[in-house]
């Protein structure tokens, strides 16, 4: 017995809205993967995550290119410095992403525990821009900051 499904070739409503909630998982493991690099301090999986030419703003200061970007994670930021054992926790309920076909936004927030005392080390927030490139999603633009309380 054979079966057999016709189709116009065009995508229906149920494959657009599964293929968004594909691309909302894609997105999110970049956050994934941006802790996990973070907590072990590998610098590959951190660059794998960046476009070659995505843009990076930390305070005033913006770092363009992957090249740019790798020597401020080396030097500059604390989880990769060799002094710090932190390991990164994610809210996942301060969490968002967005998708429009091949662009999407993904926002977090990283909170840098110190290993040795059990207290938080660092707050940071990333506020990205995403594209599918290539078939991969990739960082376009981040800007990083450190979050503020509201009541």
């Amino acid at each position: 017995m054979s079966l057999t499904a016709c189709s116009s070739g065009n995508d229906t409503a149920a494959q657009q809205t599964l293929q968004k909630k594909a691309d909302i998982l894609a997105i999110a493991q970049i956050e994934r993967n941006w802790h996990e690099a973070s907590s072990t301090k590998d610098i590959d999986l951190m660059m794998s995550l960046w476009s070659d030419d995505a843009t990076f703003t930390v305070g005033s200061v913006t770092f363009t290119g992957k090249e740019q970007i790798r020597h401020f994670f080396v030097t500059q930021a604390g989880p990769f410095q060799p002094q710090n054992h932190w390991v990164s926790d994610m809210p996942a309920y301060k969490e968002r992403i967005t998708v429009n076909g091949d662009t999407g936004t993904l926002q977090f927030e990283c909170d840098y525990i110190d290993v040795a005392t059990g207290k938080v080390a660092s707050v940071v927030s990333a506020d990205q821009d995403v594209q599918r490139i290539n078939g991969k999603w990739l960082i376009t633009n981040s800007v990083a900051a450190t979050p503020e309380l509201s009541t």
